[in-house]
């Protein structure tokens, strides 16, 4: 796209409200990996999908490109600041950060407002990003209202019922 239109793109896609993921794995040396990802969504209920969206040059694309396994968590405003973390090239992720590891080694955060752990179904190329298609074999459920991203900042989402 021309400097313009890839501008204009991105500055419509900012008016666009969304959830957002912050996408672990382990790589085979146990080595922890992660990213934030604002693309995610169900893809089918039977078996139980979801897929979320990956910039192949990002750091760790190679890592969950061969991942047979990976953890997406819905986050909560209070995690802001580490979603801003994992979105940071270089920034040292992990670091107090509240995962622990799994029965697979992969690392979990606890207090997510959702927790979909996946066996990795696909990975399709798209552009300048992959699509990581995971099949969900457990879920959990926190007690938090997830963040919402909205032109380019984190909102709480008041109450639901």
């Amino acid at each position: 796209m021309a400097d313009d239109a890839t501008r204009l793109f991105r500055e419509a896609m900012a008016l666009f409200p969304s959830g957002v993921t912050i996408v672990t794995t382990a790589d085979h040396t146990g080595r922890w990996w992660g990213f934030t990802a604002s693309s995610f969504c169900s893809v089918s209920m039977d078996p139980p999908l979801v897929l979320v969206c990956l910039a192949a040059k990002a750091e760790c694309h190679p890592v969950f490109a061969v991942a047979e396994r990976f953890v997406v968590h819905v986050v909560h405003p209070e995690h802001a600041d580490l979603a801003v973390r994992f979105a940071t090239r270089g920034a040292d992720k992990f670091a107090d950060a509240g995962f622990r590891s799994d029965e697979n080694g992969l690392p979990v955060l606890d207090r997510a407002s959702a927790t979909f752990s996946c066996v990795t179904h696909a990975v399709q190329p798209a552009g300048d990003h992959s699509i990581l298609l995971g099949r969900v074999e457990r879920t959990s459920v926190g007690e938090d209202h997830p963040a919402v991203y909205f032109r380019r900042r984190f909102h709480l989402i008041g109450d639901v019922a």
